[in-house]
């Protein structure tokens, strides 16, 4: 549900918190008084299109915050939030920030990171459904017509089955479709795979050599120089006259010499014998170090060969060895596949053909099930109509299924074969139209409104938002739609901005809309109201401000 809405610099709107309730929320104010404006808020953090001209007067920039609790929201969401690379909800809590500004720029967040304005209104879809005259309505998009067909029918099993029977279907076509090419293409590819698999397996490569062949070509095409140095050290060492260990030699007996006068000259006696045994040592190493130094020629090509091998197979299927070795394993695995093609294509038109059989079965069932369980929704949502004063109203929904119209299509929607429209005729003799081209806001919220009366069970967009509900609807239609609103809030979270008492008394939380002057500037202000301050606003919008009015409002609010 919607917790919390913050809005600064829209219209009449300085710096305006709302903290919402859940169930019913009733939104009453004087005309002018800047409702539409919180309506309009929430369209912004949605996605909708932002209109410059409602940023307020002497400001540079607008935003918009809502936070949204998202507990109890589907598995399907979630995965649509980790799909789309979103940072997860820390306490279940989905953050959305709407920044628009006079200079033109447009910044969007979820959860804190910047998003594109497409996908703020795509995660605004699941979310929230705003009925008015308005254009964020889920009920008026034939998949989502489709969806609540199923879910009032019960058939989101047959659904769900049918999906994963054509996503197989799409896989088998993709594994044939690799496998049908034209003979030409075929024997390239063929000889293509061929020449690569021999190339890597002959060269019999591991990871583990990559590290060790590089040190090996850089010792081999920098053995004579490798020669020349170690000689110089070796002559350094133990060659030279004197030679290191002489000198050290020489060192030691002088400082014995030493030692016979000052005792305290032992330590350097000690150094010096510790030095003479490393120079031997040293002198022992270098003498291993030229015994492997190999400078045989055959064996120095050898390296370079290997590593120049190993370098032509990096620049062809891989930056590491690795990813040589992982490139051959592919092309061996496609190479046994072409070459046991026909096979392999005998196989996957079998399971094709059985899978075919399969979807086809199913998809006349849920076919037959949806056309079954139609009628009743129609008589429930009439019957709802007709509470809401659409006495001669007839509201209707059309199946169509090309299978029967001898369109079959190539493709196949993971939504099963029909095609479906919610249809409604507001006047006698009127024929029916499809939901989406009724003309009248407050005609099209009630439609709405009795639509989600009947799929409140079913339905999964967790916030509903009314708009001119109550327009052209007066006596005991407005209390209908009044508990109407309140059936819905015991299961959604409703926010409904109305002109009439009936309506506004049912709600669960009651919020008052106002103008103020402050410092000479005309400001929008929101206040939840408590008992007495709620029934003074019911007796204001019964139009009366006696005793009579009064008693009047303290009785609806006792309903």
């Amino acid at each position: 549900m919607l917790t919390d809405l913050r809005i600064k610099n829209l219209a009449l709107v300085d710096d305006l918190s709302i903290e919402l309730g859940s169930g019913y929320n009733a939104v009453t104010g004087e005309t002018g008084a800047g409702k539409s404006v919180i309506i309009g808020a929430l369209g912004l953090v949605l996605g909708e299109r932002a209109d410059r001209t409602l940023l307020r007067d002497g400001s540079e920039q607008c935003s918009v915050e809502a936070i949204i609790d998202i507990t109890g929201m589907s598995k399907d969401f979630h995965d649509f939030l980790e799909s789309c690379g979103l940072e997860p909800c820390e306490s279940n809590q989905l953050l959305l920030k709407r920044v628009f500004s006079a200079s033109g720029t447009n910044r969007q967040f979820i959860n804190g990171s910047p998003t594109t304005l497409n996908l703020l209104a795509s995660v605004g879809e699941w979310l929230v459904d705003i009925h008015g005259p308005h254009d964020h309505q889920s009920l008026l998009k034939a998949s989502r017509q489709l969806e609540i067909l199923d879910a009032y029918g019960g058939l989101e099993n047959q659904r769900k089955e049918f999906a994963l029977n054509v996503d197989q279907l799409i896989a088998l076509e993709r594994n044939k479709a690799e496998l049908v090419i034209d003979e030409d293409a075929y024997k390239r590819e063929l000889d293509l795979l061929k020449f690569q698999v021999n190339e890597i397996e002959s060269a019999q490569l591991s990871e583990d050599d990559e590290e060790g062949l590089e040190q090996s070509f850089k010792r081999a095409t920098n053995s004579a120089r490798l020669a020349e140095l170690v000689g110089e050290v070796k002559s350094l060492v133990n060659d030279s006259e004197p030679s290191s260990y002489d000198l050290m030699l020489g060192a030691g007996r002088l400082i014995n010499e030493m030692v016979n006068i000052d005792d305290g000259a032992e330590e350097l006696l000690n150094q010096q014998s510790q030095i003479s045994e490393q120079i031997n040592e040293l002198s022992g190493a270098i003498e291993d170090y030229c015994d492997h130094l190999n400078l045989d020629p055959n064996q120095i090509r050898n390296v370079e060969e290997r590593y120049n091998l190993v370098q032509s197979l990096k620049r062809k299927y891989g930056d590491t060895l690795k990813d040589v070795i992982a490139f051959s394993g592919k092309a061996l695995a496609r190479l046994e596949k072409l070459e046991s093609r026909d096979e392999e294509l005998a196989s996957i038109n079998a399971q094709i053909e059985l899978i075919r059989n399969k979807i086809q079965e199913q998809g006349r069932r849920l076919s037959d099930a949806r056309k079954e369980v139609a009628p009743k929704l129609v008589g429930e949502a009439e019957k709802q109509l007709n509470d809401l004063g659409f006495l001669q109203s007839r509201f209707d929904l059309e199946i169509i299924d090309p299978n029967e119209l001898g369109q079959e299509s190539t493709t196949i929607s993971r939504t099963g074969f029909d095609q479906i429209e919610f249809l409604f005729a507001p006047n006698p003799g009127e024929p029916f139209k499809p939901l989406k081209s009724i003309a009248s806001s407050g005609e099209m919220a009630r439609v709405m409104l009795a639509l989600k009366t009947v799929l409140s069970s079913q339905d999964s967009i967790p916030i509903l938002v009314f708009d001119e509900v109550d327009a052209n609807v007066g006596g005991e239609t407005a209390a209908v739609v009044g508990q109407k609103m309140n059936q819905i809030g015991k299961k959604r979270q409703v926010l409904c901005i109305s002109h009439l008492a009936p309506v506004a008394a049912a709600g669960n939380s009651h919020y008052l809309v106002e103008k103020e002057v402050e410092n000479g500037r005309t400001l929008t202000r929101v206040r939840l109201l408590e008992a007495k301050a709620r029934i003074d606003e019911i007796t204001r919008m019964l139009g009366g401000s006696g005793d009579a009015a009064r008693q009047h409002a303290e009785e609806l609010l006792k309903t």
